[in-house]
């Protein structure tokens, strides 16, 4: 899960840095801002559609009404108050993420829905007790949570159209339309202040979950586990899988051990200024659909040519793909170094795992390196080996090593020559159910961030994955050209 709702302007250099303005104890980067990736090498299909705001076509105006935000407190007498420690992987990606969940019934309409899940709201907030608090900064210059018990923001809302003109949000995102789905305070200086959930009902009788959560207290499985628990709970069902809530597993050491050099912090100087071209050319977004065949055509392209892997996943293969043509497409000079991020789930690899239902971000941010001329002369095998030496990388040591490095610097990844995957085609949001069967649709309302780029399960089965993703238009214009495979 990642980001949403900045402005998109691109200038210098990125870092993910999202808190509010820190006390001056605080070493925060505000050097410059960050730089969206990704690609996808593959035919045009009937899947790839442009998504720029600027050049979709809406079926129709969507017209929202939303009533006045209330609270919704646990149910219980007390639940556990005091400052809720949050570790040094949710500091890093302190952000919010909205989506949405479409749901209806051919048994029931959607006029108890509100009632039902506000009221399932109130009973699963005894179990994740800190969505009912309040972020703030600790007296180190850290998010943690005040545990006030003051409940969850929730706002009811209606639509005046049928859900079905929100359109496919797989294949045709508009953030334009999905955003009225959403909530956002009015008048909120900072991320500190942005509530979470919003209930539309649609003439159809269908009706939508809005979700907006901030990254820092879920990862995607986390905030996964959490809806699931939520719609077991609307059903009168026991949670499958209760929340652990003590963070202080993952506490730095003391005093800090770095071991490893964590080049996911590493600044890159943009010698193709590459910053000018996001700063004159308007941003488009794109959706590209790989279908089970065109992944195998992927993978095998990945395991040829001298050097290269033997076998490689899914996910491998398409990453270095993605990374490979988005140098390309954005012309970037053989000398330029260039990097790619993406999360590996911790969760079985510290010593021991972490316990089941681990409520928090057990992800860490791992990096491949190299130049754009050995990424481009090179096969696509080389780029996957990259990727797989990046995930072979992330062992106890490295992990607890990356803790204790934010540690002593307070530094955030640096995305200046960078492209940024977050991958949500294994999470299992498809599954939630508060009474109304499984959900139509879910997914993001916008790309987190023009730095993010998202995979996301596509299809019946969800055997195909959609690669979301912005460039400047002559960018796209290349990338379309070389992701042909």
């Amino acid at each position: 899960m990642l980001p949403t709702g900045r402005d998109s302007s691109y200038s210098g250099r990125r870092r993910i840095s999202t808190l509010p303005t820190p006390p001056a104890s605080t070493n925060t980067s505000s050097n410059g801002r960050r730089c969206l990736r990704w690609a996808a090498s593959i035919s045009p299909s009937p899947c790839m559609l442009a998504a720029a705001s600027s050049s979709l076509v809406v079926v129709a105006e969507l017209n929202v009404k939303q009533r006045e935000a209330t609270l919704v407190v646990p149910a219980a007498e007390e639940t556990q108050k005091g400052l809720y420690f949050l570790s040094n992987l949710d500091q890093n990606i302190a952000v919010i993420v909205q989506t949405i969940y479409s749901f209806k019934s051919g048994e029931k309409g959607n006029g108890t829905a509100a009632r039902v899940i506000k009221e399932a709201l109130a009973k699963v907030l005894v179990h994740y007790y800190p969505l009912a608090g309040r972020l703030t900064i600790s007296a180190e210059g850290k998010l943690i949570v005040d545990c006030t018990g003051e409940g969850a923001v929730f706002v009811e809302a209606e639509a005046d159209c049928e859900m079905e003109d929100i359109g496919d949000i797989g294949i045709k995102p508009d953030p334009a339309t999905l955003g009225k789905l959403v909530y956002n305070v009015p008048g909120a200086k900072n991320i500190l202040e942005i509530p979470p959930l919003v209930l539309t009902t649609f003439t159809c009788g269908g009706f939508v979950l809005g979700l907006s959560m901030n990254h820092c207290m879920f990862d995607g499985l986390s905030a996964m586990e959490f809806v699931n628990s939520w719609g077991e709970t609307a059903r009168g069902l026991p949670l499958s899988v209760p929340p652990f809530v003590d963070r202080t597993v993952l506490r730095a050491r003391d005093p800090p051990v770095i071991g490893f050099p964590h080049h996911e912090f590493a600044e890159i100087e943009d010698v193709s200024e590459s910053a000018a071209l996001y700063q004159k050319e308007e941003m488009l977004y794109r959706s590209f659909c790989f279908d089970p065949d065109k992944l195998e055509a992927v993978k095998r392209r990945a395991t040829e040519g001298a050097g290269s892997p033997t076998k490689c996943t899914t996910f491998e293969a398409l990453a270095g793909l993605v990374w490979r043509a988005r140098a390309q497409a954005l012309g970037l000079r053989a000398g330029q170094r260039t990097k790619l991020l993406f999360a590996v789930d911790g969760r079985p690899r510290f010593e021991p795992p972490l316990p089941k239902g681990y409520f928090g971000n057990g992800i860490v941010l791992t990096n491949a390196l190299c130049t754009a001329g050995e990424l481009l002369e090179r096969p696509l095998g080389f780029a996957v080996g990259l990727v797989q030496e990046a995930v072979r990388m992330v062992t106890e040591e490295y992990m607890r090593s990356a803790i204790d490095y934010f540690e002593a610097t307070r530094a955030r990844p640096s995305l200046t020559a960078t492209l940024l995957i977050t991958t949500w085609s294994r999470l299992s949001f498809h599954t939630t159910d508060f009474g109304w069967g499984k959900p139509i649709q879910s997914g993001p309302v916008a790309l987190p961030e023009k730095e993010v780029s998202l995979f996301l399960a596509h299809g019946k089965e969800r055997k195909s994955i959609n690669v979301l993703l912005g460039l400047p238009s002559s960018a796209m214009e290349r990338f379309q050209e070389v992701v042909e495979i």
